[in-house]
């Protein structure tokens, strides 16, 4: 039994393309589906997704309410029952400090990305602080091409890729995200 609270925050912004200028992306109905899904079976705490714009915003609502209070809930209480953890916000910071009222304590950041970095923590070395200390997560995944350095190097800790030294190293959101949760929060079937 893990003794953390574990979190995740889905980021739009601020993002690279892949020219790596900073840009916002779009929210994508196939990411609220398969990342809450899959942070529903991995017992997430709650699932972020942030986004600055309120079009974007007025988007997640409607996504929400109709697997919650819309036909879609009804037909399929799975997804409902997923959906529950979804919580919507502007930005990371918005985030950090909900958390942190709510816990009553720091939460620390965990950034993920396909590039590596000087900073980087081992799946190893999280899984076992995840599993054995009282404290709080915020694992933060990126759209496009990735989180802004800056939010990376201000984070607490930065997770190692899930395949650095592929050729092709490229995987959706919600792949990444998938596999990610699976390596912290899955069974210890193997050593790490």
């Amino acid at each position: 039994m893990r003794k953390a609270k574990v979190y995740i925050a889905l980021l739009h912004y601020p993002m690279y393309n892949k020219r790596m200028e900073i840009i916002t992306t779009s929210i994508t109905n196939l990411d609220l589906h398969d990342i809450s899904r899959v942070a529903r079976t991995y017992d997430v705490d709650a699932f972020f997704l942030v986004h600055p714009s309120p079009n974007q915003q007025e988007l997640i609502r409607d996504i929400i309410s109709y697997w919650q209070d819309g036909y879609g809930g009804q037909y399929n209480p799975d997804r409902k029952d997923a959906f529950n953890i979804i919580k919507s916000a502007e930005t990371l910071e918005e985030v950090q400090e909900y958390l942190e009222s709510m816990n009553g304590e720091k939460v620390f950041t965990v950034a993920t990305d396909a590039r590596l970095y000087a900073n980087t923590i081992s799946y190893s070395q999280l899984k076992n602080m995840v599993f054995n200390e009282e404290k709080s997560f915020l694992l933060l995944f990126g759209t496009g091409w990735g989180i802004q350095k800056e939010i990376m190097e201000s984070c607490d800790y930065i997770l190692q890729p899930i395949e650095a030294k592929r050729n092709y190293n490229h995987l959706s959101v919600r792949s990444a995200v998938s596999i990610i949760l699976d390596r912290l929060l899955g069974e210890y079937w193997f050593n790490l």
